[in-house]
């Protein structure tokens, strides 16, 4: 089955789409919502009655909502995706974003859209710095930037990706440039997937266990990765740290290696129809039996058991 994950093209990236404005918790389910009752929402006239925000503002959603691939463009205008309509719809999954594995979800969605969210992408995937400055890693995208993407972008905009980075995963740093509103309403902190040093202008994320990451996200993303890569066997070093211009499940979850591995075999005790482990040469590899089974599916069993 086809994957809704893409390579990263730098023909194609993009930076600063947002307006500014940071993802906050009831925007996905209220754009989504409105989306479905008005698929011209965003470009009418009433949009900001609709939505209840500035015009600004409801771009922004407009753009978060594609960026998580909750919506996503085609040759007919927007529409829904699959897993948009599974978690948002009026009998959906989670659609006011009540179980930290949706959290989980966004974020996987998010920072694997290489496309529309390219700096979440790259702080993910490609910055392996555990400790850093919004300095340094601003300054560690604009090097990227201008190495693999020409130039083509204003570096004041992709440099400031990094302070809406920051300001969506980690909360407890507030300064006279930040939104307190967004801070205080920004569902991603809670992953706490970056945390402020005190007392010094650091930033740290780390790779941990991830105990709160539920195994049916993993299975989600694995699946997602099979099917990006179109194969049926993957090293778990290749899980961790993905390949060029790929996704790399461990940094993005931030997992150390051992919990990675940890994950995957709960995943293949869960599904061992689906998935086997084995050591081949010294490698360890994950092994999809089925690769007709549906990304969803590892999802669906999840919430279908938190009901």
């Amino acid at each position: 089955m086809d994957s809704t994950l893409k390579f990263f093209n730098p023909k194609i990236a993009s930076f600063g789409r947002h307006e500014t404005f940071a993802l906050r918790y009831s925007w996905l389910t209220k754009g989504f919502q409105e989306f479905t009752d008005d698929k011209g929402v965003f470009s009418s006239d009433d949009s900001t009655i609709k939505l209840g925000v500035g015009k600004n503002m409801v771009n922004a959603i407009k753009y978060w909502l594609r960026a998580t691939t909750i919506l996503k463009d085609t040759a007919e205008g927007l529409i829904a995706t699959p897993i948009g309509k599974a978690i948002f719809s009026d009998n959906g999954w989670d659609p006011y974003l009540e179980d930290e594995a949706t959290i989980w979800l966004i974020h996987w969605l998010l920072t694997t859209n290489c496309e529309l969210a390219s700096a979440w992408y790259w702080f993910f995937n490609c910055f392996h710095k555990s400790e850093f400055t919004g300095e340094e890693a601003a300054e560690a995208l604009a090097d990227f930037v201008r190495i693999n993407l020409s130039g083509k972008h204003s570096e004041k905009t992709v440099k400031h990706e990094i302070a809406m980075i920051l300001r969506m995963y980690c909360p407890l740093r507030i300064n006279i440039n930040s939104q307190l509103e967004d801070s205080l309403d920004a569902p991603l902190t809670s992953l706490k997937l970056v945390m402020a040093a005190e007392g010094s202008h650091l930033y740290r994320s780390y790779a941990s266990g991830q105990s709160n990451l539920p195994i049916s996200v993993i299975g989600y993303a694995v699946n997602e990765v099979f099917n990006l890569r179109r194969a049926d066997i993957l090293s778990i070093n290749d899980l961790m740290y993905g390949q060029k211009n790929g996704v790399a499940i461990g940094s993005v979850f931030r997992l150390t290696e051992s919990a990675l591995l940890a994950k995957l075999e709960n995943l293949v005790k869960q599904y061992p129809d689906i998935f086997q482990i084995n050591e081949t040469a010294g490698i360890n590899q994950l092994y999809r039996a089925d690769k007709s089974v549906s990304s969803l599916d590892f999802l669906h069993h999840y919430y279908q058991a938190a009901t």
